[in-house]
């Protein structure tokens, strides 16, 4: 399986600290991103127990396949899809014990979302699996598609009919998340498949970028920047989140199925 990637993290305009982290792990075809949250840097902390608990994880599993996984297998989902989920849930309970020992890391947490690809009976699949409201998105065919559903306030409404897409944007409690690693003990984790073509890109983002950069202003930087090389195009899209006010760190991983 031939898969190229470009990951890409800034600052941003207006925070002081980067508190998004990224994980690649080539050899393993997977790839994360984790937004921080919490006060004095706490958001950061959390973030980089992520990377370090999920690349642990895979490089146990992957160089032992008989190791212990921490959690019990769900029957409803496959081998893959249980890797990931188990690895996800690792972190959830190392950012909780973390933030449990050390005061002053209270309530600290990280959002997910997270993409693995595998091949099965000679099939491609991209496993996917998030907390919180990093995105996932498609870019297929010169259309881009988001493939997750934010575990927020503001799409809980509007998966309701409480508000329109319009009255989405200026929602007052925009920035409310609904799930998140470090929160609770028993997390939740969103898991599906998608069934990757060649050419295929997947790009992982935090809402650093999604939340500056309107869906269809990606696509077309997208259809663009590609065509140069996978690292313009993620630099244009963090450049123009920061041109478009920059106020949250924004986090970027385009991973493209080249083919078998």
């Amino acid at each position: 399986m031939r898969i190229s990637h470009a990951c890409r993290t800034d600052i941003g305009m207006k925070r002081d600290n980067n508190e998004d982290n990224f994980l690649e792990l080539p050899e393993q075809h997977l790839f994360a991103v984790f937004d921080g949250m919490g006060g004095h840097a706490a958001g950061e902390v959390a973030s980089g127990i992520a990377v370090r608990e999920m690349r642990e994880f895979y490089e146990l599993t992957g160089s032992d396949p008989e190791a212990t996984w921490p959690f019990k297998d769900a029957r409803d989902l496959t081998y893959d899809e249980n890797r990931l989920v188990t690895a996800v849930k690792l972190v959830n309970a190392r950012i909780m014990d973390t933030s449990e020992a050390d005061a002053s890391k209270k309530n600290m947490g990280s959002t997910c979302v997270s993409c693995q690809f595998v091949e099965r009976d000679g099939k491609p699949k991209a496993v996917v699996a998030h907390a919180g409201d990093s995105r996932v998105y498609l870019f297929r065919g010169g259309k881009l598609s988001r493939i997750t559903i934010d575990h927020s306030l503001v799409e809980e409404y509007l998966r309701q009919g409480k508000i329109t897409e319009e009255e989405a944007k200026n929602f007052p409690q925009k920035n409310i998340i609904l799930r998140a690693l470090g929160q609770v003990r028993q997390l939740e984790v969103e898991v599906h498949q998608h069934d990757p073509l060649p050419g295929d890109v997947f790009m992982l983002c935090s809402d650093g970028l999604s939340g500056m950069v309107e869906d269809n202003a990606m696509q077309s930087i997208l259809a663009k920047t590609l065509a140069q090389s996978l690292e313009a195009a993620a630099k244009k899209l963090l450049d123009t989140a920061n041109a478009n006010g920059g106020v949250d760190n924004s986090t970027v991983i385009l991973a493209r199925y080249d083919g078998p």
